[in-house]
C-alpha cells in the first residue's frame, strides 16, 4: 500500500487546479522584483517566471517541504511530477531555469548553503523529424510555372525553386547569391561550369552542381531581370523595386507558388532543402556525399536523414508488401 501510494503522489498532476490564483510568499515576489528592476526582464517573461514559482509552491506545499530546505532530491520529485503531469520537456528546462536562478539569489544573499536545482536537467526533448516534400509534390512544384501577370516575376519564382530544390540551397544562400563571382561576391553560380558556390553557415563556402533544369530556369530568368533590377545591383534575385530579395519574400511567393501548384501542405524554403537530401539519399544511399552536398560539419546532423529516408521505405512496405496489408 505504501508503494502505491508513493506511486500516485509521483503521478499527480504538475500542479493543483487553482494554481494560478496561488499567492505567492514575500520572498518570492522580492525575488521577481529584482528580476523586474535590476534584470530588466520583459513582461512575459516575468510571467513565465511567475507560473514557476507558483508550481514550486503547490508542489512544495504537498510534500510539505520548506523551500530553503529543498534537497536535490525534493527537486528530482518535483521535476518527475511535472513531466508525469504532462509538461513538454522544455517547458519543464524553463521552469528549472527559473528555480535554479531563484536559488542561486538567494546563495548569493546567505540564505541558502546550495542550491538543490544545480546540475539538474530536464527530461530530452525528442527531435522532431524535418519536413520533406514527397518526390511527385517536390517535381510537382519544381514543374508549375507560376501564374503572374509579370512574366519576370514568374521566371524569377520559378527558378528560385529550381535552386532551393535542385542545389539544396538554405534560404539565406539564395538571397546571397550575386550575378557573377565579381569582388566581395558572396556566392555565385558558374553557368559554363554548372556550379553553384555559396557562404554557408559558419562563413564556411562550398560548392555544389546545378542541374539541368535549374540552369535552364536560370538563364530564362537572367533573360528577364534587367526588366527589375536597379543600376548597379548585384544581387541575382532581386523585388520589384529592383534591390535584393530578402528571405520573407523568398517565403511568401514560395507558399504562393504550393498552393497554385495544388500542394496539400504549407511550403518553406527549408522544406526543399529537407526535400533535396532525403530524395538524394532515396536514390543513391550514399550519406557522405550527402552531408558534402549540404555542407554539414557533422555526419551526425546528415543521418537524421536516414530516419526519413526509414520513413520512406515503411510506406513503400505498407503500401505494396503483401504480407504488410491489413486483411479486409
Amino acid at each position: 500500500m505504501a508503494r502505491a501510494g508513493k506511486k500516485a503522489a509521483v503521478a499527480a498532476p504538475a500542479a493543483p487546479v487553482d494554481a494560478a490564483s496561488i499567492v505567492l510568499p514575500e520572498e518570492l515576489e522580492q525575488w521577481l522584483l529584482h528580476l523586474q528592476v535590476e534584470r530588466r526582464l520583459a513582461p512575459r517573461s516575468l510571467e513565465l517566471y511567475r507560473d514557476a514559482l507558483r508550481r514550486l509552491v503547490a508542489l512544495s506545499g504537498q510534500d510539505g517541504v520548506v523551500l530553503r530546505q529543498a534537497q536535490p532530491h525534493h527537486v528530482r520529485g518535483w521535476m518527475a511530477a511535472l513531466h508525469a503531469g504532462g509538461l513538454a520537456p522544455r517547458s519543464i528546462a524553463l521552469i528549472l531555469s527559473a528555480w535554479r536562478g531563484l536559488y542561486r539569489w538567494w546563495g548569493q544573499n546567505g540564505l541558502v548553503a546550495q542550491n538543490p536545482v544545480a546540475g539538474l536537467r530536464p527530461p530530452k526533448a525528442p527531435k522532431p523529424l524535418p519536413k520533406a516534400l514527397s518526390v511527385e509534390q517536390a517535381v510537382a512544384l519544381a514543374e508549375h510555372e507560376p501564374s503572374d501577370a509579370d512574366p519576370a516575376l514568374a521566371a524569377r519564382d520559378h527558378c528560385i525553386v529550381e535552386l532551393l530544390y535542385g542545389c539544396g540551397l538554405r534560404v539565406g544562400e539564395l538571397v546571397g547569391l550575386d550575378v557573377g563571382a565579381g569582388e566581395g561576391a558572396a556566392g555565385w553560380v558558374d553557368i559554363a561550369d554548372a556550379t553553384v558556390h555559396v557562404l554557408g553557415k559558419g562563413s564556411k563556402r562550398r560548392s555544389g552542381p546545378v542541374g539541368t533544369a535549374a540552369l535552364a530556369a536560370l538563364r530564362r530568368w537572367l533573360a528577364q531581370r534587367a526588366l527589375l533590377a536597379a543600376p548597379g545591383e548585384r544581387a541575382l534575385f532581386v523585388s520589384k523595386r529592383g534591390t535584393r530579395l530578402t528571405d520573407s519574400q523568398v517565403r511568401s511567393r514560395l507558399r504562393r507558388q504550393a498552393l497554385q501548384a495544388g500542394l496539400p501542405t504549407s511550403v518553406h524554403p527549408h522544406m526543399l532543402r529537407h526535400s533535396y537530401a532525403s530524395h538524394l539519399l532515396q536514390s543513391s544511399g550514399d550519406l557522405r556525399a550527402v552531408q558534402e552536398l549540404l555542407g554539414h560539419a557533422s555526419i551526425t546532423t546528415t543521418q537524421i536523414y536516414t530516419r526519413l529516408d526509414f520513413q520512406h521505405l515503411a510506406k513503400v512496405y505498407d503500401a505494396a508488401h503483401p504480407r504488410a496489408k491489413k486483411k479486409e
